[in-house]
């Protein structure tokens, strides 16, 4: 128990280490502490996930919740107003792509029938919340290129959950409702993104009278969880009821609650302190998450791991191409757009449904499972890689010619400019 406690401890002087690196050389915290877990469970087998229980998945829920809801917390409504059609239209188009691609590559080169071949294909078809979201934050990226990344990340989780689990139920019981499937995937969001609006305006009114009570610095966090857990027991989707909380915390002014007298004076905002103590959170979190998610890959045959490196580098390719046609517009940078293109990780979500067609008794479950492990890995792993070459003058260039943008996204330094004389 003592080792525990120190490895625990150091753990986070690590993590901020990390950090510090992470600006410093472009090395993402996210890899390392990945590497680490990896090191620490499949290489030299110290910890498995079976050591966790049940507290592993509790926790990466539990972080995922956290940096969504922090995330939203830093989002602006105009400029989520201004990005929500860029959002929607790369969202969808690079689920629907990916989901083809790697579909066509599960039957081609996994032998897998064509049901399996696209239950790995919608498990493997959106983005990471909880490696994308941290990394726009420490690269700094425009306001508008980051919010379609943060909103994009969300979204394909809804699209993946709600997708994976409709086909488990066509294969398992037979049941085709295209109309069922698309109504879920509406009402998911729409009411999700409700109920986090209602729920924040709520605790708007009453964050002043729990501010009396003694130590109640994480109570904005307890109510996130209460009304995540409310929002996934009515069968829609609590990650977008948790990033629709926060953006409704920050953003409140322009919901018009302040031309309504009685409820003005009772909205109390979220403070300095307060958004200090979620990005401290969400800093904790996400390293405990990523050694953890080491931890859990699984390497299983030589086979799945050749066709993951084989999948992730079309569907890098792909969402290259794809983000030239949807940030041709001058206003995004080339830096901006690049990193955009980069940022195809696969993490929780798509873990976590890997283990559900082998559970199912689908023929084929543990192929999924492997080569989706393995695309978690190596497609944070090749994120990773691209964010730290890009800074270098030729990987810039390469980026400028294949995205069509000038490459004058270099930060300027301004020419000296004497003080006149008096």
């Amino acid at each position: 128990m003592s080792t525990t406690i120190l490895v625990i401890g150091l753990l986070v002087f690590f993590a901020h280490f990390l950090s510090l690196q992470f600006s410093r050389t472009n090395i993402p915290d996210v890899l390392v502490l990945m590497l680490l877990g990896i090191l620490l469970g499949p290489v030299l087998g110290i910890v498995s996930p079976d050591d966790f229980g049940k507290v592993g998945s509790l926790l990466a829920t539990i972080a995922l919740v956290v940096i969504l809801f922090e995330s939203g917390t830093s989002l602006d409504l105009d400029v989520l107003g201004h990005s929500i059609g860029t959002t929607g239209f790369l969202s969808i188009a690079c689920f629907v792509l990916t989901a083809a691609v790697v579909t066509v590559v599960g039957m081609s080169m996994l032998d897998l029938n064509p049901m399996p071949a696209l239950l790995l294909g919608l498990t493997l078809g959106g983005t990471s919340s909880a490696v994308v979201i941290p990394m726009v934050a420490a690269l700094k990226l425009a306001e508008k290129p980051a919010t379609v990344l943060v909103l994009e990340s969300a979204l394909t989780d809804v699209l993946c959950i709600v997708g994976v689990f409709a086909l488990l139920q066509v294969m398992t019981q037979g049941d085709v409702a295209a109309g069922k499937v698309v109504g879920g995937v509406i009402a998911a969001l729409v009411f999700a993104a409700v109920f986090g609006v209602v729920g924040g305006i709520g605790w708007l009114l009453v964050l002043g009278k729990v501010r009396d009570f003694p130590n109640t610095i994480s109570s904005t966090l307890a109510y996130v969880f209460i009304v995540y857990g409310a929002t996934e027991g009515l069968g829609f989707s609590g990650a977008i009821a948790a990033l629709a909380l926060g953006i409704t915390l920050t953003n409140f002014q322009k919901f018009g609650l302040h031309r309504i007298p009685n409820l003005d004076k009772n909205i109390e905002p979220l403070n300095e302190v307060d958004l200090i103590f979620y990005s401290e959170a969400v800093f904790l979190l996400k390293t405990y998450f990523f050694v953890y998610l080491g931890i859990s890959i699984h390497f299983g045959a030589i086979g799945p791991a050749t066709v993951a490196i084989v999948m992730v580098l079309l569907v890098y390719l792909l969402r290259l191409l794809l983000t030239r046609v949807v940030f041709r517009d001058p206003a995004y940078t080339l830096r901006d757009t690049a990193v955009t293109s980069m940022m195809a990780p696969k993490g929780l979500a798509a873990a976590v449904l890997a283990a559900l067609p082998l559970q199912y008794g689908i023929t084929g479950g543990e192929t999924i499972r492997d080569t989706t492990y393995m695309v978690v890995l190596f497609s944070i792993s090749l994120t990773a890689v691209l964010v730290m070459a890009y800074p270098a003058p030729a990987v810039r260039n390469l980026y400028s010619r294949l995205l069509g943008k000038a490459p004058g996204d270099t930060l300027k330094v301004p020419a000296y400019v004497p003080p006149p004389e008096s």
